[in-house]
């Protein structure tokens, strides 16, 4: 009776713990859909503001522009795969989330100090002016060594983004689950070899 009791009390307590867990996120924990197609923010709310989104995109297109092979970063979803990926309820992604709001804040507010506007509205000349100073962590200047860690980030998510849809990977000339060539089955000699033949 005792382990029955002590039983019922453990999985009262796990039932608390397993609402708690799930209210960070609406379907957390359990297996997607794989049939549905899921819109930005039908599984966890999103982070950005519109200002962060505006910049996000304006960041995603200066480090992956449009050029006569493909679209710009934006074109294809990145800057909504962002938000996605540090809206996430899981416990890496609250890092992201941390860097990367902070770093949107800080490009932003670096653009009005130097320009007198938001990094969304100046010129591409301008823009680079200010990735050029973040762009390699290890040569990055003491004022901009945490700007240089979110640039790290954000750089390496928008690629992620970027080269996983179809447009980034025929960018690169990645062909996938595509034969290369026919193939008509083993030849006699290794039939023969095998003693198939």
């Amino acid at each position: 009776m005792l382990t029955a009791a002590a039983s019922v009390a453990l999985m009262e307590r796990a039932g608390v713990a397993a609402e708690g867990a799930a209210t960070t996120g609406v379907g957390y924990g359990t297996d997607p859909d794989l049939v549905k197609i899921y819109k930005p923010g039908d599984v966890w709310a999103l982070t950005f503001t519109g200002a962060q989104r505006r910049t996000a995109t304006a960041l995603c297109d200066t480090i992956i522009p449009a050029d006569a092979k493909s679209p710009a970063a934006s074109k294809v979803g990145v800057p909504d795969f962002i938000d996605e990926w540090i809206s996430a309820p899981y416990p890496g992604h609250a890092d992201d989330k941390r860097t990367v709001v902070a770093g949107l804040n800080w490009i932003d507010a670096e653009a009005q100090k130097r320009f007198g506007n938001d990094f969304a509205d100046l010129v591409l000349r301008q823009k680079n002016a200010i990735c050029d100073d973040i762009c390699a962590f290890g040569r990055a200047k003491p004022e901009f060594k945490q700007a240089a860690g979110f640039f790290r980030k954000f750089r390496d998510l928008t690629a992620g983004g970027f080269y996983s849809t179809p447009e980034g990977m025929k960018d690169i000339g990645y062909v996938g689950n595509v034969p290369s060539v026919n193939f008509d089955g083993p030849t006699p000699e290794a039939l023969k070899h095998l003693g198939l033949a």
